[in-house]
């Protein structure tokens, strides 16, 4: 199991950096850095590039309605060459209160245009001239569309990996066979490895039937926050201290029927859980959500407490299919959060 972390978006990015180089050398296998309506990605991994030498750098994740497909597998061929071929592309669809409120792009067919993304990119990857004919993405531009001067190209530069890997974030049953299907990598949230068969388990099988034998074993990445103490009231304060970020997804990513981290929470089993932390969090109520949040979940998607017991879960959650434990080491000083990761490295060596 890799051992993973993911970036803040919305601040201290220079000092994450600074304190990245010490877990790389404490054996951090991936970092990643996300894209939500803040500062974009790339130029952020452009610069962890630069400044690390053997971390895998990822994007986590880049939004399908934000760039074309050429210029998503543009991006990803230049951040794995300024990375040396440690790049992994990221994509997700995010949602229509961000592409359609922040970027003033139509929502639509995720689920088909993260398949057509998947192959123009591959395509690009592989210096081949961009043809590409669907439902959603038309390259050259039709004549009848444009000035009819459009001719397929294919890109200029040598990629260093004519196969970077694709993880994509996805959550409804038809997404994650999708991803099962056609990406290295797939990247859930809320990751309750006990429930995880029931909930994914048809998906990812119907998936898993179709998929390439040369794409390998699907890989999933896990976001998850970890801390070691023999101290119940800390490992509470620490537990308590995730209610506002759940709430925040369960809550308020999304209007009433259409919020996809809700739909995860409801499949669970937390239906009268999920439906009161959405109406209390769009009712403005955001405290009274977050304390809404059940301790048994928060429990269930996080790693923290005694290291038997983390050890326990890191186990769990392996057996579980998860490949990649993306933490978030939950500390209040550099150096403790770097031992963490050392820590982390230790037990999942153990496993």
């Amino acid at each position: 199991m890799r051992i993973g972390m993911g970036l803040n978006y919305s601040g201290g990015f220079e000092e994450s950096v600074a304190e990245l180089a010490e877990h790389e050398k404490a054996g951090l296998d991936i970092v990643f850095v996300p894209e939500a309506y803040s500062y974009d990605a790339v130029s952020q991994l452009g610069f962890i590039a630069a400044r690390t030498e053997r971390v895998g750098i990822a994007s986590g994740i880049l939004q399908l309605y934000t760039r074309t497909p050429s210029l998503t597998a543009m991006t990803a061929a230049g951040l794995d060459f300024v990375s040396g071929g440690r790049f992994t592309l990221g994509l997700g669809a995010s949602g229509p209160q961000v592409i359609e409120g922040f970027h003033g792009v139509r929502y639509d067919a995720p689920l088909g245009r993260t398949r057509e993304i998947i192959d123009i990119c591959r395509q690009v990857w592989r210096r081949e001239k961009v043809e590409h004919q669907g439902k959603h993405y038309t390259i050259p531009l039709p004549s009848e569309q444009g000035t009819g001067l459009g001719k397929p190209l294919k890109l200029i530069n040598h990629p260093v990996r004519e196969r970077i890997p694709i993880l994509v974030a996805a959550l409804g049953p038809k997404n994650v066979a999708l991803v099962a299907e056609k990406a290295e990598g797939w990247q859930p949230i809320f990751f309750v490895p006990e429930k995880a068969q029931d909930v994914w388990g048809e998906s990812l099988a119907a998936g898993n039937a179709k998929r390439e034998a040369g794409l390998g074993p699907l890989e999933v990445y896990l976001q998850c926050s970890f801390c070691l103490t023999e101290d119940d009231a800390v490992a509470k304060q620490m537990l308590d201290g995730m209610r506002g970020f759940v709430a925040l997804y369960v809550g308020g990513m999304g209007a009433k029927g259409k919020n996809f981290y809700n739909d995860v929470a409801r499949r669970y089993g937390y239906e009268a859980e999920a439906e009161e932390i959405q109406d209390l969090y769009l009712d403005g109520k955001k405290e009274q959500a977050a304390a809404a949040v059940p301790e048994e979940l928060l429990r269930a998607i996080s790693l923290i407490g005694p290291r038997s017991y983390v050890a326990e879960r890191m186990a769990a959650f392996a057996e579980a299919g998860v490949t990649t434990l993306n933490l978030t080491p939950l500390a209040g000083t550099p150096a403790e959060r770097v031992a963490l990761t050392g820590a982390a490295k230790e037990i999942a060596a153990e496993l």
